[in-house]
């Protein structure tokens, strides 16, 4: 069905209300000689009752623009909420002497966490097999842990930030936000009685682990940069005030977390930046508790490592990029490690390719785990531990899928399962969740056993819709992978809309995945493309490296060379197509607005980073210090701070026609202030030439993700999709499409 774009609706909208306009302030920053002149960096002050007043009236703006899709946002939160089993519930997963999962309920916001005991035969692969449980169907002696609506009730926002059990299954240990800003409450249940033991931590970061004895918990602390920068453990039953810090990490360009190793004899601390890295350990079992680097920071390697037993020997599995930009695995002796590194013998059990990129590598008791990622899929590979490093070693086992686009992963193994658990997903097939029995000289090739498709509701039919990887041209001849998905009656005719989402940063890959949102855009004939642009993992280190720093705009100009090839596709009108991107994305939005106004009818800017230079400036604000990684150092490097400039989105708005703009955000968010898209906002509206409307709908008690509960979530994601369908004049569903 061929629709016009409606170019009247939201403009005459627009002339019913007035959008809000901030006071200048002057504010001069100078840097490497250059002084840039910021009106709106006032807008910071979230306590500042004009700011939240200011704020207020961006959202009254935004509402009055946008109220004539009101209607449409309510059909696409329908066709979400008709296509999704509201109650429903997780596959179990088996830890120690449980089974756990996740229950939802109709109507009710938030999961509810659960668990019945296991048993134990002779039967090892009997064991490991999930009970079959029922959406809103009690089985007997199942446990509820925590049930989020409870912990929800009279809180404007709620999120889980861990959660860990002891290895007798006595003691469960939660940690909760109830505003958005990523810091939590540590609490810790007695299981058998229900009741709330009195030790209570506050401003915990995500991670919570317990000690295998259960007398210590672990949890990380942030600093005032909302930076994780110490790996504390409190004592059970004792003041928090005498809590031990594990860790503490000073440079504050190196993020911390900790993990326990996989046959729990150690704590495992990882620290690092996008560049280098140093793992810590900690033996639970060493009286003196002291902690070692495996391999020194000043080495600048990138690495993670694994301590294992095998053959009763020590040994640490190493993934690492030493002479290997795409990573390799490597297994080393612990007396090795003493040496320089340059005289160490480490043995190779994954050799380096530069058409496969290793993501990391585990173990069980009996094989290795790898992730590795080939022609942009991630894929899973498994060995047996039988000879691991030597001649002898056994080749790699890999599952096998049916799908030329997918995305598969471990989604969780334990030391001593004979199976590891897989998530599996692609466009157009619901998450899966399989368990992959390991490989045995019975069964050579391991078998995959599917445990559970997530049911979509509302007659969906995945041959309904059509995904293909396509290829752009970026301007300097490099090819640009693209995910080109529609529903199969839009036909190539010039006629369709069209939606560009990118990324592209921190070595994230946008891998396929299934999304019933998507669908109501689908539905609706926007033809949908996910560029997948350097600054991206997609296709390995390189495809990364070059789209930071001083390569960055590649990032930029690979995404509106993806929007000519939509546009020269036959598929679509080039004067309907839009753009979608969140947070670095958002940075993405920001750029491209202004490098290619005119390509584009409509732009979603989710928690957009469009103010990364003032941000990075700053090394107080949060975690702007992490960030030299990935963009340079703008403070000591002259070179850095042009570049920046040169497409820092705010600084660079100019005397053009922009389109539509809908800068979405979190008054809460940590990550991308508010401030960010605020200040952006007024600048574009004040050189705008075009009569296009600027909006910045703001959620008042969200974070970085928004509000919380999963309704709400579902009302943002329509408002999004809502915006977008009506800039394009897709607002009226295909023949035969939608809920049946």
């Amino acid at each position: 069905m061929t629709q016009t774009p409606l170019q009247d609706s939201t403009s005459t909208s627009a002339t019913a209300a007035t959008p809000p306009v901030a006071k200048r302030v002057p504010l001069e920053r100078t840097h490497h000689g250059d002084t840039f002149v910021d009106h709106y960096e006032w807008l910071r002050d979230k306590e500042s009752a004009e700011v939240v007043e200011h704020l207020k009236a961006e959202n009254a703006y935004q509402e009055a623009v946008t109220a004539h899709q009101e209607p449409l946002r309510e059909a696409i939160f329908q066709e979400i909420k008709g296509r999704t089993q509201e109650t429903d519930l997780s596959v179990p997963h088996r830890n120690d002497d449980w089974w756990y999962f996740s229950r939802s309920v109709e109507g009710k916001e938030y999961g509810i966490q659960c668990r019945v005991r296991a048993a134990d035969t002779e039967d090892k692969i009997a064991d490991w097999t999930p009970p079959a449980v029922e959406p809103g169907v009690e089985i007997p002696g199942e446990e509820v842990l925590l049930d989020g609506n409870v912990e929800a009730e009279g809180k404007p926002f709620f999120s889980v930030g861990g959660s860990a059990v002891t290895v007798d299954g006595n003691l469960y240990a939660f940690a909760v936000d109830n505003s958005g800003d990523e810091r939590f409450t540590l609490r810790i249940k007695d299981l058998r009685t229900g009741e709330l033991l009195p030790d209570v931590i506050e401003n915990v970061f995500y991670g919570v682990s317990f000690s295998p004895d259960g007398t210590r918990i672990f949890y990380t602390v942030v600093d005032d940069s909302w930076r994780p920068y110490q790996v504390k453990a409190h004592v059970l039953g004792t003041p928090v005030t005498n809590d031990v810090v594990i860790y503490q990490e000073d440079d504050a360009a190196m993020w911390l977390g900790f993990e326990l190793s996989s046959d729990r004899r150690h704590l495992v601390l990882g620290i690092g930046c996008s560049e280098y890295s140093e793992t810590r350990l900690l033996r639970f079992d060493d009286p003196a508790q002291t902690v070692s680097a495996v391999i020194s920071r000043n080495e600048r390697v990138l690495y993670e490592a694994e301590p294992f037993l095998l053959d009763g020997e020590e040994r640490i599995l190493i993934t690492h990029n030493r002479g290997a930009i795409n990573s390799m695995v490597s297994l080393a002796d612990p007396a090795e490690l003493q040496k320089p590194l340059a005289q160490q013998q480490w043995q190779t059990v994954v050799e380096h390719s530069d058409d496969v990129r290793v993501n990391g590598a585990g173990v069980t008791s009996t094989h290795l785990i790898v992730s590795i990622r080939k022609d942009t899929i991630e894929r899973v590979q498994v060995m047996g531990l039988a000879g691991l490093g030597t001649p002898a070693q056994q080749a790699p086992v890999e599952p096998a899928f049916d799908e030329e686009l997918y995305t598969a992963g471990v989604g969780g193994s334990d030391y001593e399962a004979p199976v590891i658990r897989l998530g599996y997903t692609s466009y157009f097939t619901p998450s899966r969740v399989y368990d992959f029995v390991l490989p045995t000289p019975e069964r050579p090739a391991g078998e995959l056993l599917l445990r559970k498709e997530s049911p979509v509701l509302g007659g969906y039919d995945g041959s309904d819709y059509v995904a293909t990887r396509e290829w752009a041209e970026a301007r300097d001849g490099t090819r640009i992978p693209l995910s080109v998905l529609r529903h199969k009656a839009v036909k190539q005719d010039a006629t369709a809309a069209g939606l560009v989402y990118g990324y592209g940063s921190y070595e994230m890959s946008m891998d396929p995945g299934f999304g019933i949102a998507r669908l109501s855009l689908l539905d609706r004939g926007v033809v949908f493309v996910i560029a997948h642009i350097r600054g991206g993992g997609e296709l390995g280190r390189h495809w990364y490296e070059n789209g930071k720093k001083l390569t960055k705009k590649n990032t930029f100009t690979d995404f509106v060379d993806a929007t000519d090839w939509l546009a020269d596709s036959g598929w679509v009108d080039p004067a309907r197509i839009a753009a979608l991107g969140g947070s670095a994305g958002g940075l993405l939005m920001g750029a491209v607005a202004n490098m290619a106004p005119e390509k584009y009818a409509a732009i979603v800017a989710q928690v957009p980073f469009v103010d990364p230079l003032t941000s990075i400036l700053d090394p107080d604000l949060p975690l702007s210090a992490l960030e030299w990684e990935e963009w340079g150092n703008p403070i000591t490097d002259p070179q850095v701070y042009d570049y920046m400039k040169s497409y820092s989105p705010y600084q660079n708005v100019r005397e053009v026609a922009y389109p539509r703009i809908a800068a979405v955000t979190s008054f809460n968010d940590t990550r991308v202030l508010y401030v960010e898209p605020a200040k952006w906002v007024q600048e574009l509206r004040n050189r705008n030439t075009g009569s296009e409307p600027i909006l910045m709908k703001i959620e008042m008690d969200g974070g970085h993700g928004g509000a919380s509960g999963r309704y709400v979530q579902w009302r943002e994601r329509a408002w999004d999709y809502a915006f977008i369908a009506d800039s394009l004049g897709a607002t009226g569903l295909l023949p035969g499409a939608g809920l049946k």
